[in-house]
């Protein structure tokens, strides 16, 4: 079992396959550290993918666990200066059951974007300078069957016990990303 915190608890224990392969992505993404580029992932059977690949075999519980996800990630992404371009472009092929995206980003308090510039390069700037900015990791992991699950993760509070969870953290990448899935 991974222990998955959220709204209810710190530590609730989880085994539901989306969020335990959301998690080990999440803390996979972390171990690089920050300043990172958006990383996709797709999310595939486990034992599919054992059965097709023995060698990639672990001696883990949660691997063995029904409907298990392994996450891949898709390297070689073409360049693009709009994730939501790239995404718009993006199909998964049915042996992939899930998707998921980490991506940074900064956060300033409610309110505070209306004394930003216009001008994208300086409302960037000024977002750079704001005193009150908070850098944030997010990473939405989506499933095939509509599920979906965010996770949090604040510069300021980089543990892995200080990362959020939650369905609604991020509703416009989740549903970018489920729209990755759709004919």
């Amino acid at each position: 079992m991974v222990p998955v915190p959220d709204s209810s608890s710190e530590n609730t224990p989880t085994t539901e396959p989306l969020a335990v392969a959301a998690l080990e992505t999440e803390r996979h993404v972390a171990i690089s550290g920050w300043d990172q580029n958006p990383r996709i992932f797709a999310l595939v059977d486990t034992a599919t993918l054992v059965e097709a690949e023995p060698q990639l075999a672990l001696d883990d519980a949660a691997d063995r666990a029904p409907g298990a996800l392994t996450a891949i990630e898709q390297e070689d992404l073409p360049q693009t200066s709009s994730l939501e371009s790239l995404l718009g472009r993006m199909a998964w092929p049915e042996t992939v059951h899930g998707a998921a995206l980490a991506i940074e980003r900064v956060v300033i308090p409610p309110g505070a974007e209306r004394d930003l510039p216009q001008d994208a390069e300086d409302a960037l700037a000024a977002l750079s300078e704001h005193p009150q900015r908070e850098d944030v990791r997010l990473l939405v992991a989506v499933h095939r069957d509509g599920r979906a699950v965010c996770l949090l993760r604040q510069r300021a509070n980089d543990r892995d016990d200080r990362v959020a969870t939650g369905e609604d953290i991020a509703p416009g990448l989740v549903h970018a990303l489920r729209a990755t899935f759709e004919d």
